[in-house]
């Protein structure tokens, strides 16, 4: 059977006071909405429907065409939303499955057992429950003498005895298209002008359906995220999910505490992630690697054995058996070839070292091409800008740059040529030479080392 997903994502959102669409504030780095999407697609194979209202235009250019779109205009309640989508799934579906957006916790397992649930039963309808004694503001589910559900009542209409129920709605639905669009249609407004998912339960049961309850496995995963206290609760479980996930697989975390992976990460075996470190975006990490402590790595690619010490890596490919820090910043387009060492408060930004390089402290490489085996001393600045454009260095392999060498680009500087330090270069040097000087000249050319 068929079943298509519904997530209702048209809410102000008004307890986050905030100008962002509630469903669109992060968690992990990625937004909210994104984690019900997918979850969504994965138990059901098909691309979701995303009911969008206050925000709309901003949800859709955020997420892209991971969902198609549904706008609820007026916003009245659930059941309204649900009804907008009729048009567009009265034909496709034999079953539509319903959840939120801001239910970031929900695992596509769960939804998955949802569906098959629904599956298997004989009415119309199979909510998901959880039993708590946090209520959350959740309805209550009110079951007849013979244990089956009859009804969902709400929060702020329930007695003090309905009140003492622990068996919460989720509001988390599957339920058979056959019945819900007629169902939907007999849906009563509430005196505060809204039409509410909950009474289909009801309905079904004043018609004699059975309606079928499944009780979620993990608590956490009905958490949902109504304001900033919420937001950081979800965000402290979903780290602790990903973290205990690549711990299973062999990642060795030794605070997972204060380790942030987001989830687009991939990490290689025996890894060792120090405290405070922050791995995210699309960050690939070999095997056998050294991270932190308080270290950031965003969009990179690191090979095996590397080692990141206390420092911030941005957009930049390192290849394998590569060291950095303490202190150092590589930024977009820095490319790292095996072996190279990178010392402390040193900078790279668009650049490529050749293998087995070693980059000394408090240097700056800007727009340029390294080869191997070159040592680039203390201090070294490849000056790049001259207050309109960039211009490119290219250092020669086995090249030897002094201590606070000033390399004034466009630059060549030939294999195993030599700088003075402290030396201002504003010509090419040849290969095998020694330059020294402000501005630096050539005084020699070397000689070939035993």
């Amino acid at each position: 059977m068929k079943t298509i997903a519904v997530i209702l994502a048209a809410g102000q959102g008004t307890r986050m006071h905030s100008s962002l669409p509630k469903v669109l504030h992060p968690l992990l780095g990625r937004p909210m909405a994104l984690y019900s999407i997918e979850a969504a697609q994965k138990a059901t194979g098909v691309r979701p429907i995303l009911v969008v209202g206050h925000g709309g235009d901003q949800v859709r250019a955020a997420l892209g065409e991971v969902a198609e779109y549904i706008t609820q205009e007026p916003q009245l309640g659930t059941g309204h939303a649900l009804r907008q989508t009729a048009s567009l799934l009265r034909d496709r579906a034999d079953n539509i499955l319903v959840l939120a957006a801001d239910m970031p916790l929900l695992t596509a397992e769960t939804l998955a057992r949802l569906v098959q649930a629904q599956g298997s039963n004989a009415g119309p309808l199979t909510m998901l429950t959880v039993t708590s004694a946090d209520q959350r503001g959740f309805g209550r589910v009110i079951r007849d003498p013979a244990g089956r559900p009859q009804a969902i009542v709400e929060e702020a209409h329930a007695t003090p005895e309905q009140l003492a129920i622990r068996e919460l709605n989720a509001g988390v639905y599957c339920i058979a298209a056959g019945w819900l669009w007629g169902a939907l249609e007999r849906v009563p407004l509430s005196p505060k002008g809204e039409y509410y998912l909950t009474d289909l339960v009801r309905i079904a049961a004043e018609d004699g359906l059975p309606v079928q309850a499944l009780a979620v496995e993990e608590a956490a995963e009905a958490i949902g995220v109504n304001n900033r206290l919420h937001l950081a609760e979800a965000e402290a479980f979903l780290r602790q999910r990903v973290n205990q996930d690549w711990m299973l697989a062999g990642v060795t975390l030794l605070d997972p505490a204060s380790t942030y992976i987001e989830p687009d990460v991939v990490i290689g075996q025996d890894t060792v992630i120090w405290p405070n470190t922050y791995l995210q975006g699309k960050t690939i990490v070999g095997r056998g690697c050294s991270l932190g402590p308080n270290t950031i790595i965003r969009d990179s690619r690191l090979g095996d054995s590397c080692e990141v010490l206390a420092s911030v890596v941005e957009m930049a490919l390192l290849e394998d058996h590569v060291d950095i820090g303490p202190f150092a910043h590589l930024r977009k387009g820095t490319h790292l070839a095996q072996g190279v060492h990178m010392g402390n408060f040193g900078e790279i930004k668009n650049a490529y070292l050749g293998p087995g390089t070693k980059m000394g402290h408090f240097s700056y490489v800007g727009d340029a091409t390294v080869g191997p085996n070159v040592n680039i001393g203390a201090g070294t600045v490849t000056c790049n800008y001259d207050g309109e454009q960039k211009h490119h260095t290219e250092i020669g392999a086995g090249a030897f740059i002094g201590s606070d060498t000033m390399l004034v680009a466009p630059l060549k500087i030939g294999a195993g040529a030599r700088t003075g330090a402290g030396s201002v270069v504003t010509k090419d040097v040849p290969e095998k030479s020694l330059a020294v000087g402000i501005p630096a000249r050539v005084i020699r050319k070397l000689e070939k080392r035993g």
